[in-house]
């Protein structure tokens, strides 16, 4: 099978953002961005990834969707939520995490991840550095970050992390960022480096 026929075969079974499965409609607003963060926290831990999907899912329909309601609810609340998600092996740390996490990003960015944006001013290595301020996110979870907002923010685009190529790498993709940007030049970035880390998980 040729590459763009795989790649179209990718995009058709797993074409859709962790984000997008979280029920976030995202865009450069404060409380899509802040929810991208909350999933990524939640993703990047030892657990499945529909399990953290579906705890996201959980803390949102809880009313759990800024950084100031995050705060305001008690540390059991975001337990009960996580738990509700089936997050339970790592619920009572991630709880605190949330919750911290949710007063730095008041303190430090007035609850508006595009501060950090435009502290950044482009440069990939201070927005990381940012992004890891936050308890509960470190180098994978900046990828998750970074790799499901290179839609919204076009400058950290292509973004394609090490399991976005493992993904490719399993399917007989282009193995460099480059080639695979060539390849899928006319696709969504963020849509399409979730299909390849989808096609890396994929057991089928």
């Amino acid at each position: 099978m040729s590459g763009r026929r795989t790649l179209d075969a990718l995009l058709e079974r797993h074409g859709t953002t962790y984000a997008a499965e979280a029920g976030i409609r995202l865009r450069d607003t404060p409380q899509p961005l802040y929810q991208l963060l909350v999933l990524s926290d939640l993703l990047s831990a030892r657990i499945r990834a529909q399990t953290a999907v579906a705890a996201a899912r959980a803390l949102f329909s809880r009313g759990l969707r800024t950084p100031r309601r995050m705060a305001d609810a008690t540390w059991q609340e975001r337990v009960d939520a996580l738990g509700e998600g089936g997050y339970r092996r790592y619920d009572e740390r991630t709880a605190t995490q949330l919750g911290d996490g949710a007063l730095l990003l008041l303190d430090a960015y007035g609850g508006d991840l595009r501060r950090l944006r435009r502290e950044a001013d482009g440069d990939a290595h201070v927005l990381r550095a940012g992004l890891r301020r936050f308890p509960g996110i470190g180098p994978a979870g900046a990828d998750i970050f970074l790799r499901e907002v290179q839609t919204v923010w076009p400058e950290t685009a292509p973004f394609l992390d090490s399991k976005a190529l493992q993904g490719a790498e399993r399917l007989g993709l282009p193995s460099t960022p480059a080639a695979l940007t060539r390849l899928a030049k006319d696709e969504d970035p963020a849509v399409f480096a979730a299909a390849l880390v989808r096609g890396a998980l994929d057991k089928g």
